[in-house]
């Protein structure tokens, strides 16, 4: 997946779309969808660079963009293969979220964590094109446990565990690798909506403040959701069960 390539080279300044919309924080830049009002988010360092590099990108500076996108293209590969289920179109999906996000950042206000705002479209981006690919006759093809980009890399605060790590009890007793393949497997057979939590707090790690600004989701109506569809993981798995 060559983002970069697409957006233009480091050196050539970044053109950002004069039509952008100037979306409001809390409206989703892409959707124009109003999203749950949550108290402000915490800020760290990791925070503070992403807003330095985004104040140079929109200043045109093409390399400052260029290390916004190695900063997080592996989790929001991760994020969009766990979704779609296919390489070839998750690398389409990952691209076109970073080209939605560069035209995109004249919306940015910077008044929430640069990298909730950049899932929020990564998200939209995934839903719509999931609804694009029903009734097309599309196959999930990857083993998605067999793919690096899965896994959310320890240092960008994601989890490093397998899902099977997420489904406890008798499961347990399973071999780990057909668990494994059976939960993607299963996993991918789940409302794109449950997929989404499972993906964001199990697979990824998030805190559950990072995905109700994500989600735009109320706190019981998140956790309320995600328990659903943990319990029908578990259900669709139970024929894998010794």
């Amino acid at each position: 997946m060559n983002v970069g390539a697409t957006l233009g080279t480091p050196d050539a300044p970044l053109a950002v779309d004069p039509g952008a919309t100037d979306a409001p924080e809390g409206v989703d830049a892409a959707a124009g969808t109003e999203l749950a009002v949550v108290e402000p988010e915490p800020l760290d360092a990791n925070d503070a660079r992403d807003r330095r590099l985004v104040r140079r990108a929109r200043a045109g500076d093409g390399r400052a963009f260029e290390e916004l996108i190695h900063l997080y293209q592996h989790r929001i590969f991760g994020l969009v293969l766990r979704m779609i289920g296919n390489r070839q179109e998750a690398e389409d999906v990952a691209q076109e979220v970073f080209i939605t996000v560069h035209r995109a950042l004249a919306s940015y206000r910077g008044e929430g964590r640069f990298y909730t705002w950049l899932y929020r479209i990564a998200t939209n981006t995934c839903k719509n094109r999931i609804k694009y690919l029903r009734g097309r006759n599309f196959h999930r093809s990857v083993p998605v446990d067999e793919t690096p980009e899965a896994q959310a890399p320890t240092g960008e605060g994601g989890a490093t565990a397998s899902l099977q790590s997420q489904v406890a009890g008798p499961e347990a007793t399973v071999e780990g690798s057909r668990l494994e393949a059976a939960i993607q497997a299963e996993l991918a057979e789940l409302e794109p909506e449950h997929r989404l939590l499972i993906v964001l707090r199990d697979v990824q790690g998030m805190s559950y403040s990072d995905i109700l600004r994500i989600t735009g989701l109320q706190e019981g109506t998140l956790k309320s959701r995600l328990h659903r569809a943990r319990l029908a993981l578990k259900d669709r798995l139970r024929p894998y069960m010794k």
